[in-house]
């Protein structure tokens, strides 16, 4: 059954991402269209997304780029409809490589069933039917990504569990899903990039992601499209709320924004439990819930 076809039920979703913009620049779309369908959405986010450079003109009025950034999540969130954001308050480690990774309280080296503990005592707390989590590569390799999708995978089994005790109720979750980067938006861009003088090695805004590896690599099956369209404004204003991440101004214009627009308008998702047996594909993350 489908949440269209049980409205008056209250269903509920659970983003677990890793850093503040995840909420928005991967599956916003997904989170502002089952928000606006009365389904309660809360997320939470593993790390205060310190790393990396923040012009100063970003900084005035905070005392950190944790600070700031945090403050862009929870405007995104607004924007977006979350009901409740909760933070983790991990370290950003940055990409592999990075200084970042080895900071003291990064995620990507706390140990996988400390963080996993935390985000089964708040699935005790919200009791969603489905959760949303990032794909086994992390989308593009990110460690934060990789150790949020791992944390969250032993927390839906920890939270349904007696083996894990923190004075809550047991919670089975009923479905978890992973978000999954469009390959035809990732395809389009190896083939444009060396047309446009760039190395596709060196992806993304700071060149640190490997186009080929992460097409080869993430080759998973999609479960699930969600078409974003009628949400698509709240996805944009969520991202101007991320200015420190665009670096100023609005997403920019043009024929390549347009193509990457489009490829975009739906958001995938691979179904990691139940198990999805050969050729599923489903209309909606509540298929099959029962409330």
């Amino acid at each position: 059954m489908t949440i269209h076809e049980n409205s008056e039920k209250k269903a509920v979703l659970l983003a677990v991402l890793a850093h503040p913009d995840d909420e928005t620049f991967g599956v916003g779309g997904t989170l502002a269209y089952y928000a606006k369908r009365n389904v309660k959405v809360d997320l939470v986010c593993a790390t205060n997304g310190e790393a990396g450079l923040v012009d100063a003109e970003y900084l005035k009025g905070f005392d950190s780029i944790a600070e700031r950034r945090i403050s862009e999540l929870n405007c995104a969130a607004k924007v977006l409809g979350i009901d409740r954001v909760h933070l983790l308050n991990y370290h950003d480690s940055g990409m592999p490589g990075a200084i970042e990774n080895r900071h003291p309280q990064a995620l990507a080296v706390a140990p996988v069933k400390e963080v996993a503990h935390k985000i089964a005592h708040l699935i005790r707390q919200i009791k969603p039917q489905v959760i949303l989590t990032h794909d086994p590569i992390g989308g593009y390799q990110h460690p934060d990504h990789i150790a949020t999708h791992n944390a969250t995978v032993e927390a839906f089994h920890l939270a349904g569990s007696g083996k894990f005790e923190d004075g809550l109720a047991t919670h089975q979750t009923q479905k978890i899903y992973y978000h999954v980067m469009p390959k035809k938006m990732l395809r389009f861009w190896l083939r444009i990039m060396p047309l446009l003088g760039k190395d596709p090695h060196k992806f993304g805004r700071n060149g640190d992601i490997d186009l080929p590896a992460i097409i080869a690599k993430g080759n998973f099956p999609v479960h699930v499209e969600v078409d974003i369209r009628e949400v698509e404004d709240l996805k944009d204003k969520a991202s101007i709320c991320h200015l420190s991440q665009l670096g100023g101004g609005a997403p920019r214009r043009g024929l390549l924004s347009w193509l990457m627009r489009y490829y975009s308008m739906k958001e995938q998702y691979m179904r990691a439990y139940p198990p999805a047996e050969d050729g599923l594909f489903e209309k909606d993350l509540f298929s099959g819930v029962e409330f």
